[in-house]
């Protein structure tokens, strides 16, 4: 009798050991860093419904038999338009993508963060001299999205200068001015890679004081930027730049949705995401999909919780 007990324990407990669970356990950010992937195709053109049909994320991001990388992967391969999203965590040198991360589109205000880049860093060299307008014109064009916050910097410091700068310095390798338009800030096009390398400058290569004023910053932005990266949850204290516009693209217009900035101790993951969406796109569509795209990745709560501009 003792012998057939001791059988069923060791087969039990071989049983155990060799089929683990299928359902992967969500590790946090920390624990498990981004998977090495690139997407690089453009997206299908799915709706919505069939997003859920396929996705059924719970509140914890989580679904049966995925990592939160290959779901935050299938969820953004289903969204209509073209999409890209890319995250790259600095301690490992990792870099996930998903979806389309080459594809150029009008930058909307994301493009305020390299005029803000810009302006510190020539500051600091002894270019220029910031005043106390031009500081609240700083705030204003980072925390509440202020155009003509924006503009007036540009307008004051050759902001066609910069342009080049953007590019050879903080890597935005694609950014260009949309043809048959003037150079002026609201009609750049960049990539969602552009993005991540802007950020990545930026806590990387600014002096400390300036890296740590634009952190700051982003981490308090208003309402109508809380959604994006914001998605990652306040747990991992992100911050961001969203940028939002209605714009056209091969004679029609449509509605663009974008997000940079970061998550994570130590400003950890630089996440940057870019959503030019089709005729039936709107602002609640790009902003919910975006957010539901970091939330997932992260393992945050899906849908996320998004306010609106």
């Amino acid at each position: 009798m003792s012998v057939r007990r001791g059988v069923v324990a060791l087969l039990t407990l071989l049983t155990l050991v060799g089929c683990g669970d299928k359902t992967p356990t969500q590790a946090t950010p920390n624990q498990a860093g981004p998977q090495v992937s690139d997407a690089g195709s453009e997206t299908s053109a799915l709706g919505q419904a069939s997003v859920q049909a396929s996705v059924q994320p719970s509140a914890s991001g989580a679904t049966p038999g995925q990592s939160r990388q290959q779901q935050a992967k299938a969820f953004i391969e289903q969204q209509p338009g073209t999409i890209g999203i890319v995250v790259r965590d600095r301690t490992t040198g990792q870099v996930w993508k998903a979806g389309n991360t080459t594809a150029t589109t009008w930058t909307a205000s994301t493009i305020k963060l390299a005029i803000a880049a810009d302006l510190l860093e020539r500051q600091r060299a002894g270019q220029l001299r910031l005043d106390q307008t031009d500081k609240a014109n700083l705030d204003k064009a980072l925390v509440n999205s202020d155009n003509d916050a924006a503009t007036a910097l540009w307008n004051r410091y050759d902001g066609a200068g910069m342009l080049e700068r953007f590019r050879s310095r903080f890597g935005m390798r694609s950014l260009a001015v949309v043809q048959g338009y003037d150079t002026f800030w609201r009609n750049l096009r960049c990539s969602a890679d552009d993005l991540q390398n802007l950020m990545t400058y930026v806590l990387e290569k600014l002096a400390p004081e300036d890296q740590a004023y634009l952190v700051a910053t982003l981490r308090k932005v208003a309402s109508n930027q809380r959604w994006g990266v914001w998605a990652a949850g306040s747990a991992l204290k992100p911050g961001n730049k969203d940028g939002w516009a209605q714009k056209p693209v091969n004679g029609r217009t449509v509605w663009v949705t974008h997000t940079v900035g970061f998550a994570g101790d130590g400003e950890r993951y630089v996440v940057a995401a870019m959503y030019e969406q089709g005729a039936s796109g709107t602002l609640a569509k790009g902003a919910h999909a975006l957010s539901d795209a970091v939330a997932l990745y992260f393992g945050a709560k899906v849908p996320a919780p998004v306010t609106l501009p």
